[in-house]
């Protein structure tokens, strides 16, 4: 009888956790959620400055990844986004206390052309917003077609894009084809919980609007800072500032002036230019060997007769001599003389002037 009760118990207790939503072998739907009217002036929680963050072996766990980042379409992303019970509203005030019941899934979107240390810190930011919680970092990336409507021209294509953020050690998924302006549907279907991006407002052509307000209304916007000094955009301008340099580059390491498009004038003044580059840094440094081998066989020699003083002290000593020689200063004979009589050591006598 007691064996029969404790058998009953375990299929209750294993039961009752199978309705945990992390523990589904099939996923089900989520029942609607419920529009909940926005706060007023909620708080906007800022992410640490990475500057200020202290590197821990705690923390280095929850840092590192021996895999790249699922895209959003790929088995692992859909799976971990099934296995979420997005009924369960997350907190700020659980997240900070580390008392959410589940991964907090935190979203960051932007181009990442050039994918660069300022794109890096961003994510380094919104993956430890809540230190005290688990963090599921999403980043979304718009695809060519949307940013070259919006933005211009980028550099790398749009997969390239996604291989670079996929590769960066805070990211946990990649949202492809991701929306210029967020909403509620978008947020929905990636069970969003809280929204990561600078603080400024963002607008939209002339409208006056920040895209980024109906989520911060909402307490769901948490604010990271822009790393100062670096973006696509200065990058860019470098090349362009150096574009005889970077194009010289290139032709001296096998691309052809087709590849450039560099014209048959240009191409050949370019070819020009390396080959007079070339032979003069061949020239310098066989001077240079030269010289270090003269020197050495007149130390060499010196030092046979007992002259302790280095090639280098003495050709410094001659070179000051044959400059003053040449320039003769009067302001400063004295101490010139001073000069000449510490380098010889030796006195020298002052003649007497007769009248």
């Amino acid at each position: 009888m007691i064996y029969e009760t404790t058998v009953t118990a375990r299929m209750a207790a294993a039961a009752k956790k199978r309705t945990r939503s992390e523990n589904r072998d099939s996923p089900k739907k989520n029942p609607p959620i419920k529009e909940e009217s926005p706060q007023r002036n909620p708080p906007i929680i800022k992410a640490p400055d990475p500057t200020d963050m202290v590197l821990s072996m705690e923390r280095r766990s929850l840092m590192s990844n021996v895999q790249p980042a699922p895209l959003s379409y790929e088995a692992l992303a859909i799976q971990e986004r099934d296995n979420i019970d997005y009924t369960v509203k997350i907190t700020t005030d659980m997240c900070l206390k580390g008392e959410a019941p589940r991964r907090v899934r935190v979203y960051a979107d932007g181009i990442y052309d050039l994918f660069h240390q300022g794109h890096a810190k961003q994510l380094l930011q919104a993956k430890n917003v809540f230190p005290n919680s688990e963090v599921y970092l999403l980043v979304g990336c718009c695809n060519d077609q949307l940013t070259h409507s919006k933005k211009g021209k980028t550099v790398m294509d749009d997969h390239e894009r996604y291989e670079a953020i996929r590769h960066c050690r805070y990211v946990d998924e990649v949202v492809v084809d991701a929306p210029w302006t967020l909403d509620m549907d978008f947020l929905t279907k990636y069970k969003i919980d809280f929204v990561a991006h600078d603080d400024e407002p963002y607008t939209i052509g002339s409208s006056s609007t920040d895209v980024y307000d109906f989520v911060k209304k909402r307490g769901m916007f948490v604010a990271t800072q822009r790393t100062e000094g670096v973006s696509t955009s200065d990058i860019v301008c470098r090349i362009v500032k150096d574009y005889d340099t970077y194009i010289r580059r290139n032709l001296a390491r096998g691309y052809s002036r087709q590849d450039l498009n560099v014209s048959f004038l240009k191409g050949q003044k370019y070819k020009l230019q390396n080959t007079v580059e070339k032979i003069s840094n061949d020239v310098h440094e066989r001077v240079e060997k030269i010289e270090e081998g003269t020197k050495e066989l007149i130390g060499n020699f010196l030092h046979m007769f007992g002259v302790d003083r280095s090639i280098e002290e003495i050709w410094s000593s001659s070179r000051k001599r044959l400059a003053r020689a040449i320039s003769p200063s009067a302001s400063r004979e004295g101490s010139e003389a001073e000069e000449d009589e510490e380098e010889e050591g030796e006195p020298r006598c002052k003649e007497r002037r007769l009248s």
